[in-house]
């Protein structure tokens, strides 16, 4: 039989669509992707030669299981410089992706029953590591007039003695919306610990990003290189958390992973250190494709209200289209060959709601909003 916990696991459902999307493709049907949240930008080429060489002087073997010193102190001195605060390396974890991170950080933070506050809409697969840990999703909606931010009222609401953590995502996946510096230092007050997923932090295009560290040390920080650095395939990823957690996740570390990637951990080195120039040519792009969906996303009538600032996505409101966001998904991709994720992958209140990415070239997404338009017009 299969493991119990495994009862309540769902799938992913933007994997659904690209999975339905690449069977057209084999068929012969040209898809635009906007489903999927990936760079399509090339690994910086430092990056790259990083882990060349890397591979060339021998580092094959294992590293400390925290990860390699210098790299530690490579994302220390991130934080400082971005965010002021001060990071010790002996309180960073660093991991084979930020997934494996979050599953060692709810396998030291949660025992059976133990509430988790998460904002509904959501990443998707947050609710999964709590439930695998045995904890219990608490959910709190944001609306589309707040920009998908928390309400600090409706997080107290939900607050009782089992609260162990409120998650926050800032910019978020979804919505692409940040967490203002207010909203955050006030969350900061209410609960034991903070999680905070800052996958995003860095691609801010108005405004700007700040660390849960900044208004507390009672907080886990999950980060990593995929996004910012283009690096999704290469799988590295770190967790900040404060001292008395360290050796257990330590030795969870040492049981079910051993250490990160010698070669990428190298690769995250010059990332940290040597392609600021690269970020910043990434940066404006995306920038550019913003702005573009945007405009052409409400000039078609979907909803946005607050326009989204970070990350590389734009969430629409499209239930005047229909409120099975799945259905439409499917159809616009099988119609229109445009692929877009429902939004119901993200949590109850995501329904009627449709994910865009703009991690695609400005080329497809113009060709994209061309097929869309057509299939509106044609509905």
């Amino acid at each position: 039989m299969i493991a119990k916990r495994l009862e309540n696991i769902t799938s992913f459902i933007v994997m659904d669509v690209l999975e339905k999307a690449h069977e057209l493709e084999r068929e012969g049907t040209d898809i635009i992707h906007l489903e999927v949240g990936e760079p399509d930008f090339d690994t910086p080429a430092c990056v790259k030669a990083a882990a060349c060489r890397a591979l060339d002087e021998g580092h094959t073997h294992y590293t400390h299981s925290l990860g390699l010193l210098e790299l530690r102190e490579a994302i220390c001195q991130y934080y400082f410089l971005h965010y002021g605060v001060s990071v010790d390396p002996d309180r960073v974890l660093v991991t084979s992706g930020t997934s494996p991170a979050m599953l060692l950080l709810f396998s030291v933070l949660l025992n059976n029953g133990d509430q988790v506050i998460l904002s509904d809409p959501h990443y998707a697969c947050y609710p999964n590591f709590i439930r695998f840990i045995e904890g219990e999703l608490v959910r709190v909606p944001v609306y589309e007039e707040d920009g998908f931010q928390y309400r600090p009222e409706a997080i107290r609401e939900k607050l009782t003695d089992r609260t162990k953590a409120i998650f926050i995502n800032s910019p978020s996946n979804p919505t692409g919306n940040l967490l203002s510096a207010e909203r955050m230092q006030e969350i900061a007050r209410m609960s034991p610990w903070i999680v905070s997923d800052e996958i995003y932090h860095g691609l801010v295009y108005e405004g700007k990003e700040h660390s849960i560290l900044e208004f507390t040390d009672k907080a886990f920080v999950l980060n990593g290189f995929s996004k910012l650095y283009a690096m999704t395939g290469l799988r590295l990823g770190y967790l900040i958390a404060p001292r008395p957690f360290m050796r257990p996740l330590q030795k969870l570390q040492q049981n079910f992973f051993i250490s990160a990637n010698s070669l990428v951990q190298k690769a995250g080195i010059a990332a940290l250190t040597e392609a600021g120039d690269d970020v910043a040519r990434m940066k404006k792009i995306y920038n550019d494709r913003r702005k573009y969906m945007i405009r052409r996303l409400k000039e078609m009538g979907l909803g946005i209200t607050v326009e989204p600032t970070g990350a590389f996505y734009v969430f629409a409101n499209a239930k005047h289209l229909s409120r099975d966001s799945y259905k439409l998904a499917f159809d616009i991709l099988e119609k229109a060959h445009v692929g877009v994720t429902p939004g119901i992958d993200f949590g109850e209140n995501g329904e009627g709601y449709l994910r865009f990415s703009y991690a695609n070239s400005i080329e497809n997404i113009a060709e994209g909003m061309h097929r869309l338009e057509d299939y509106l017009n044609n509905r």
